[in-house]
């Protein structure tokens, strides 16, 4: 059970090492572009499917309560779109899931807003029509996926202005970098608004 253990720890600390070489100033740049987007009154939408979903409420509650335990910082407005059971399933059962993410987008997005996408593919059907409902909104966007980014990047690249991709197909791998990448979102939107270090 050990060299299992070591299997995975060694597994997710290459994966990281390859994101800290080939994507640290990509990371960078949509960290300060989503505290540009809160600095000027905008909010964060976050949506994802199953653990994506759990990050993109992390992240979302990151920002909404607190990242970090001290200095105290004022409440940020962020949104998960996965969270209200009522608005999910209720689109889901009237337009569709492929609809339950940009349906909430149509009613809660402004222009400068900023959606932050989570698909581990990069083919998830309801994600790919989130980032279409946010781009008609004349909102920001993020996208955090993994591998080549699937079809979302491949066939749809001009919705997403900032994405962060995980080289690997390990799906456990991609996740992990993900919640890592989040929060390291959150302590750039801290740094960039407070001044936290």
């Amino acid at each position: 059970m050990q060299n299992l253990v070591r299997d995975h720890i060694q597994r997710s600390i290459d994966v990281k090492k390859l994101l800290l070489t080939n994507d640290a100033e990509r990371i960078a740049n949509a960290g300060v572009a989503m505290a540009g987007i809160l600095q000027k009154g905008g909010k964060i939408l976050t949506c994802g499917n199953g653990g994506s979903a759990g990050d993109a409420q992390h992240i979302a509650t990151e920002l909404l309560i607190r990242y970090r335990a001290k200095p105290e910082r004022p409440s940020l407005p962020a949104i998960s779109l996965v969270g209200d059971a009522a608005a999910v399933t209720a689109a889901g059962n009237d337009f569709g899931f492929d609809s339950i993410f940009s349906r909430q987008i149509e009613g809660l997005g402004r222009p400068g807003d900023g959606l932050l996408a989570i698909s581990t593919s990069g083919n998830s059907p309801n994600v790919l029509k989130a980032l279409q409902a946010a781009r008609t909104v004349g909102m920001v966007t993020f996208l955090l996926t993994g591998d080549t980014g699937g079809k979302i990047l491949r066939e749809s690249g001009s919705l997403v202005d900032h994405y962060v991709r995980v080289p690997t197909q390990e799906t456990a791998r991609i996740q992990e970098c993900h919640i890592m990448v989040g929060q390291i979102f959150c302590a750039i939107i801290e740094k960039e608004l407070y001044g936290f270090d």
